[in-house]
């Protein structure tokens, strides 16, 4: 098993969850980096035909429910490829075995494996693995985030018109319209507008300084657990609609300065509905 960081936070069960988040995504990240056939499947479709599921993605997330239920067989599991169970422990694992599956599919590099332990609907530890870039995106609440054992720190706030932002569609077609409209309506305010593919890798750089910010509508839980920790830890401010947690209608990730502008046009244009 991996062994907790030697600047990870001393509370024994945050460390436990750490370091066994840690091994799984690290052992995930290799099956799929590694182990990707040359006529990699497309097993099923989810919100639509395009929305893919390989058989990678469900590979993946066997081996990480199998190794945390080894060690934690009390704990509940939420994962995007179909682990539901609610455990007795009060801790829940909300795991992505492979975000940015389309990017995988295609042979390129953007995607993470992304597993996050909650408790009381808190998150405790997130860890997004992105094996391409060799890199290791940890949080622990109240500890700060990393990045291959660095510390990372979120971006200063240029003004909005400066700002380098991240965004991603939805594969359903009319969701996916409305959301081209919202960007084309916010390219004239900002620097630029990116889209990388992986909501958890979005987020981590902004955790990283690498982006000012980030937003899409249509994430669930397993998309950003792990990566809205990164970001908060990192000192980036995260929400959805003004004075919402993040989640399907809206999730926003910047960096102080940038989140409040940013959140204040989507609000105004309506990105949180088609």
């Amino acid at each position: 098993m991996t062994d907790v960081p030697t600047d990870a936070p001393t509370d024994t069960l945050a460390g436990e969850l750490l370091s066994l988040a840690l091994e799984a995504a690290r052992r995930a990240g290799a099956l799929l980096r590694d182990g990707r056939p040359d006529d990699l499947a497309v097993a099923a479709t989810k919100s639509s035909p395009i929305d893919v599921v390989t058989e990678m993605d469900i590979a993946a997330e066997k081996l990480i429910t199998g190794y945390l239920a080894e060690h934690r067989p009390d704990d509940g599991f939420l994962g995007e490829e179909g682990a539901s169970s609610a455990g007795s422990s009060g801790i829940r694992w909300v795991i992505d075995p492979l975000d940015g599956t389309v990017n995988y599919l295609y042979g390129l590099p953007t995607w993470a494996v992304s597993i996050a332990a909650e408790r009381d609907g808190e998150t405790l530890v997130g860890v997004v693995e992105i094996p391409m870039r060799r890199e290791t995106f940890r949080a622990v609440r109240g500890g700060g985030a990393f990045v291959n054992d660095r510390p990372v720190t979120c971006r200063p706030a240029p003004p909005l018109e400066r700002a380098l932002v991240s965004t991603g569609f939805n594969y359903v077609t009319s969701v996916r319209s409305h959301q081209a409209e919202i960007a084309a309506r916010l390219i004239p305010q900002l620097r630029d507008i990116r889209r990388g593919g992986s909501a958890a890798v979005d987020l981590s750089d902004v955790a990283a300084g690498r982006l000012d910010g980030y937003f899409e509508r249509g994430l669930h839980p397993w998309d950003l657990a792990a990566g809205d920790l990164i970001a908060r830890e990192a000192g980036a401010l995260t929400g959805g609609r003004p004075g919402t947690r993040p989640g399907w209608d809206l999730t926003v990730a910047a960096a102080p300065g940038v989140f409040e502008p940013l959140t204040a046009l989507l609000e105004e244009y309506g990105a949180w509905h088609d």
